[in-house]
């Protein structure tokens, strides 16, 4: 039977130089849930940055292991098989910070970030948190966590964690009214491994408030110049400028 990971990290900052700080997940087995939750430390300063996001000091990490010696990391290596199922909230990221750490993830992968802007793609904003207050999520996370000896806290990897477990609840009842009886975990994965077409208003640029349809009328050559300039611009948006460009 395929077990569920759902993954978050912490880290030191965002940039490609930065490291992971804690490692934290939740394995699914059946009823069957274990918890893993650890710090680690690393020889990259914290960013102030991030540390006003997670609120991580460097006192928090002192005498902590390296993150390939502590438990969760140990353990998820153990549980890298392709019968098994990672979830996480915008996984290039944390893959990527994983992947600095020699991990390469050999499970099937369900990125809610993207699943989320398939299926509601009319809601403001697909971040976690944002879901959270979005479906009352802060309301039950307390009871959630009190059965499973988790410490709630705002932009704490296993607090993210928790909060992606109640969340995939709601994925699974939008599956249902969009797609029917479907296999909800297959229909993830596929939804992971399908780019979104971007049709709102771009909120950057000197054509900011235009779709990239309107943008495309007017000036076909800024796209082109946002796709070989910008190395930022995410899987989602390179395909959809390549779409209407008619690449």
């Amino acid at each position: 039977m395929a077990k569920y990971i759902l993954l978050d990290t912490e880290t030191t900052g965002a940039g490609e130089g930065d490291r992971i700080i804690q490692l934290g997940y939740m394995v699914l087995d059946g009823k069957k849930v274990e918890v893993y939750n650890d710090m680690c430390s690393s020889d990259v300063p914290i960013g102030y940055g991030a540390m006003e996001v997670h609120g991580i000091t460097p006192e928090a990490i002192v005498d902590k292991p390296k993150c390939t010696e502590t438990e969760a990391f140990k353990v998820l290596e153990r549980l890298n098989t392709p019968d098994n199922v990672m979830i996480i909230h915008n996984a290039p990221f944390d893959l990527g910070m994983l992947a600095k750490e020699n991990f390469t993830s050999q499970m099937r992968l369900i990125d809610t970030l993207r699943c989320a802007k398939h299926l509601f793609d009319d809601e403001e904003a697909h971040r976690l948190q944002y879901f959270r207050y979005r479906f009352g999520l802060y309301k039950i996370e307390q009871a959630e966590a009190d059965a499973l000896g988790i410490v709630v806290k705002a932009h704490d990897a296993i607090g993210d964690v928790l909060v992606l477990k109640l969340f995939l609840t709601q994925l699974r009842k939008r599956l249902t009214e969009r797609f029917g009886a479907v296999n909800p975990i297959e229909k993830m994965i596929e939804l992971t491994q399908t780019p979104v077409f971007i049709t709102k208003p771009l909120k950057f640029g000197k054509h900011k408030g235009k779709t990239l349809v309107e943008i495309a009328h007017e000036d076909k050559k800024y796209l082109s110049w946002m796709v070989a300039n910008m190395e930022n611009l995410d899987e989602d948006m390179r395909y959809s400028i390549a779409k209407v460009l008619g690449s």
